[in-house]
C-alpha cells in the first residue's frame, strides 16, 4: 500500500513539473499535429467586424472592365476562401524606462500644560515629567528603477484565407510547426488584411494586419526545463511578500 502511494506521488509530481502530456512523450520527441482545416479547430471562432452597408457596383453596358476587379487581367493573388498568402513577421521592439524618485520629510510637535489640578509650573513637570508631550519625526525614501526590453522576431509563414468579410477584407490564419530533435517550435498568426495590402508576390507584412495575434513558442525537453514548476508558479502568484 505504501509503495503504491509513493509511486502515485512520484507520478503526480512529474505531472506537475511538465504536465500530463509530457509523460506520454518520455523517450519520444514531441508529437506534431496533423495538417487540417483551421476552421475545424475547437478554438476557432469566426471573426465579426463592423461593416459598411453593401452597395452593388454599377453595371456598365458593353464595358470590358468587370465591376469589382482589381486588375484588367486575372489577378493571381489570394482572393477567396482557401487561397494561400504568405505573412512576413518582422518585429524589432526596443523599450527602455528609467524611474528615479526621492522624498524626505520631517516634523516636530510639543505641548505643555501650565496647570494641572491646581499645580503650577515646576510642580506639573515633577508630576507628569518634562518632555512627555514632545514628539519629532523624520522620514526619507529613495527609489530607482530601470526596465530594458529588446525583442526581435523575423519569420515567414504561409496562411490560409478562412473568411472574406462583407467589405472584402480577408481573415488569414497561419500555423507552422518545426521539430528539431526533442524540441517543437510553433508559430501561429491570425489577423485581418486588406486585399490591396497583398503584394504582387502574394505576401503581406504583419504591420498590415488588423487584430493581429502572433504566437511564437513551443514545447519539448528544453521548454520543460525552462518553465517553473506549477507549485513555484502558485507560490509566486499568492505570496504576499
Amino acid at each position: 500500500m505504501k509503495r503504491s502511494l509513493l509511486l502515485f506521488s512520484l507520478i503526480s509530481l512529474s505531472a506537475c513539473n511538465g504536465g500530463i502530456g509530457s509523460l506520454s512523450e518520455i523517450g519520444h520527441p514531441p508529437a506534431m499535429t496533423r495538417t487540417q482545416d483551421p476552421t475545424r479547430d475547437t478554438a476557432y471562432r469566426p471573426v465579426t467586424m463592423p461593416m459598411p452597408p453593401l452597395q452593388p457596383p454599377p453595371a456598365e453596358v458593353a464595358s470590358l472592365w468587370r465591376p469589382g476587379s482589381r486588375a484588367f487581367f486575372k489577378d493571381q493573388r489570394a482572393a477567396q476562401v482557401g487561397d494561400l498568402v504568405t505573412v512576413i513577421v518582422d518585429i524589432t521592439d526596443n523599450a527602455t524606462m528609467v524611474d528615479n524618485t526621492s522624498a524626505s520629510g520631517g516634523g516636530s510637535e510639543s505641548m505643555g500644560i501650565p496647570s494641572l489640578f491646581g499645580f503650577h509650573g515646576k510642580a506639573v513637570s515633577h508630576i507628569i515629567g518634562s518632555g512627555a508631550f514632545s514628539t519629532s519625526s523624520n522620514n526619507s525614501n529613495t527609489a530607482a528603477g530601470r526596465i530594458s526590453r529588446n525583442e526581435t522576431v523575423t519569420v515567414r509563414v504561409a496562411g490560409t484565407i478562412t473568411q472574406v468579410l462583407p467589405n472584402g477584407n480577408f481573415v488569414v490564419v497561419g500555423r507552422q510547426e518545426v521539430r528539431v530533435n526533442s524540441e517543437l517550435r510553433e508559430l501561429q498568426v491570425t489577423g485581418v488584411v486588406r486585399p490591396q495590402d497583398i503584394t504582387a508576390d502574394n505576401t503581406v507584412t504583419h504591420d498590415r494586419m488588423a487584430e493581429a495575434r502572433i504566437s511564437y513558442g513551443g514545447r519539448g525537453q528544453l521548454s520543460i526545463l525552462q518553465t517553473p514548476r506549477y507549485g513555484q508558479q502558485l507560490i509566486d502568484a499568492i505570496a504576499p511578500f
